[in-house]
């Protein structure tokens, strides 16, 4: 089946171990089903994985994509939850938890095969190219603001670094729940389009804000995490799921951190409950993720290419 996959590692060029082409059928395991893949997701750890962040040679050829959507052998729609071994459905007692492109293969071909466990059923009032979307970006953005950022509907919240596929849905999803919604950006288009989108302000990188936030919403890292700390108020909290621009930012800002009582959060992904509801939640309020541009899968190294120069505002979506 054809399939685009890492072929090798290269920390420093890691497009240069992108291979597009044929690889056997997906291992069939007790408890496991078949999923025609109808659409697929770029995401940031697709680049980490090329360059081998948790991904080590001896995995490889491992085909890249943490997202997917469509039809399993039973003619049913799903939309598929990334984390394998969260429940222990369908995996080994060695097997810890991990994502797909991690130790199992990904979304981008043709076939994927996960635990069935795995499998929610994809709503008919989204598509498959939107269903795909949600369950690594999206659900990072939902369970951000609902299980960890501890807002109400009032409150404000400060999105760091506009146009990324996390970034894009926190904008969305924050205002679909009543929040007061601030991004930041260096590229004056994308902050323009986060206003499109629905926030209520939008502000150049490290620029000085009206007024103290209620939480940040970080995924950017280094480059913004003392601005993070310092525009919150006073109790407020961070929540921190990436760290696109690295992770050794210049100064930690200890003492505001524990002078103020600021809370930091660590997020990863979601779990398959909050898929569910974040799924609930797009019938039930007319979200939709936002997409960039959709590509065949056979042009895979385009979008991989537009990925890593940021040249994105959105999901990247990859179609077999």
């Amino acid at each position: 089946m054809f399939a685009a996959y890492a072929a090798r590692i290269d920390a420093d060029d890691p497009l240069s171990a992108l291979e597009l082409g044929e690889l056997p059928e997906p291992e069939v395991r007790p408890g496991w089903s078949v999923v025609t893949v109808r659409a697929a997701t770029l995401n940031h750890h697709d680049l980490w994985s090329l360059r081998g962040v948790g991904l080590p040679a001896e995995r490889l050829p491992m085909i890249l994509g943490c997202d997917a959507a469509g039809v399993d052998e039973h003619g049913n729609e799903v939309v598929v939850h990334s984390v394998i071994g969260q429940s222990g459905h369908g995996v080994g007692p060695d097997e810890p938890r991990s994502m797909l492109t991690e130790r199992y293969q990904g979304g981008f071909a043709e076939r994927i095969a996960v635990p069935t466990w795995n499998l929610l059923p994809k709503p008919a009032e989204l598509t498959f190219e939107q269903a795909a979307c949600l369950p690594t970006a999206w659900l990072t953005a939902y369970r951000m603001l609902f299980t960890k950022a501890g807002v109400k509907p009032g409150d404000t919240v400060l999105v760091q670094g506009a146009g990324g596929g996390v970034s894009t849905a926190l904008v969305v999803l924050a205002k679909a729940a009543g929040l007061r919604v601030w991004v930041t950006g260096r590229d004056e288009v994308k902050r323009a389009r986060a206003v499109e989108l629905g926030a209520d302000a939008a502000f150049e990188s490290g620029a000085r804000l009206p007024e103290r936030v209620d939480a940040v919403m970080e995924t950017v890292g280094a480059a913004t995490w003392s601005h993070s700390v310092k525009v919150l108020r006073p109790g407020g909290t961070i929540v921190i799921s990436g760290a696109t621009s690295g992770h050794n930012p210049p100064a930690a800002e200890l003492n505001r951190i524990f002078f103020l009582e600021l809370n930091v959060a660590g997020s990863t992904m979601g779990t398959k409950d909050e898929l569910a509801g974040l799924l609930s939640l797009c019938v039930n309020t007319g979200v939709r993720p936002v997409i960039d541009s959709v590509y065949p899968l056979a042009e895979a190294r385009d979008a991989f290419a537009r990925l890593a120069k940021g040249d994105v505002f959105g999901k990247l979506v990859l179609t077999p």
